[in-house]
């Protein structure tokens, strides 16, 4: 079998590859849950080659991301659910529907009117998922909340933003960002009062709400949490890797230096 650029070509090696009789052992004994791990970390290794901007590691990440997609859909059709050419005409049905304006008669021509139709699609779309799993048998427990649609499997501080994204639609948000700064302010004197009586559960808890309100702030000055502390540990790790240079130099390492030393140098990579 050679390598190609249709897409066929992945979907027969990831048939062949689960085959039970012919196939690789540890891909055939994959599932869902033991490839989810793989799914998030490859998209992570996608996001880490845009932000080094390696358009060269970027088309190779893509290629893992693709694999991925191609390995859940794989397994779903051995289960007789839906295969990856189901996968493709979901999305593209979404995304026709979700841009009227271009693929319809739709008059929307502002960022702002777009984005407004988009979410009165989506929950046309929700509303309809909803029916579809009622007729499978499948009954959804309690009323359905604002916030549902708000997945718990993502990293915690894009899971805070989408909350209060969904909820500042309703109205639950403040207008501007300094009662968001006033609110930072509060939890923070809250986090002291819990360190001052070592209570580390209240600790942890006033924590939490200190960064769900930095969070917030980020949103108010169009500073994406995520995006934004993974440019701060970039710059971390460049910063850090200039004073193992300087230390290295001077025949020593970290461990053995002062906090003064490498203060120092940290200044001096702050400087260049």
């Amino acid at each position: 079998m050679e390598a190609s650029k249709d897409i066929r070509r992945l979907l027969d090696i990831m048939a062949a590859l689960r085959d039970p009789q012919t196939g690789c052992p540890w891909d055939v004994k994959q599932s869902f849950a033991t490839i989810k791990p793989y799914t998030i970390e490859e998209a992570y290794e996608v996001a880490d080659a845009i932000e080094r901007n390696d358009l060269d590691d970027l088309c190779d990440e893509l290629g893992d991301l693709l694999l991925q997609v191609v390995f859940h859909a794989r397994m779903a059709e051995e289960l007789g659910e839906f295969d990856f050419g189901d996968v493709v005409h979901a999305i593209t049905l979404k995304m026709i529907r979700r841009h009227p304006h271009v693929f319809a008669n739709s008059t929307e021509d502002t960022p702002e009117g777009v984005k407004l139709q988009w979410e009165e699609i989506k929950a046309l779309e929700k509303a309809e998922r909803l029916e579809r799993r009622r007729a499978r048998g499948i009954e959804e427990t309690g009323r359905p909340g604002l916030l549902d649609g708000v997945p718990h499997a993502q990293p915690a501080l894009s899971e805070a933003l989408k909350l209060q994204q969904k909820a500042a639609r309703v109205g639950f948000d403040w207008k501007e960002a300094a009662p968001v700064l006033d609110k930072i302010e509060e939890e923070l004197s809250e986090l002291k009062d819990a360190l001052a009586e070592g209570d580390r559960e209240r600790v942890r808890d006033e924590f939490g709400d200190l960064l769900f309100a930095f969070v917030n702030l980020g949103r108010h000055v169009d500073a994406e949490p995520e995006m934004a502390l993974r440019g701060t540990n970039s710059k971390f790790r460049k910063r850090f890797s200039h004073i193992e240079t300087e230390l290295a130099r001077r025949g020593t390492e970290p461990a053995d230096a002062t906090l003064e030393e490498m203060e120092e140098l940290w200044n001096e990579a702050k400087r260049l």
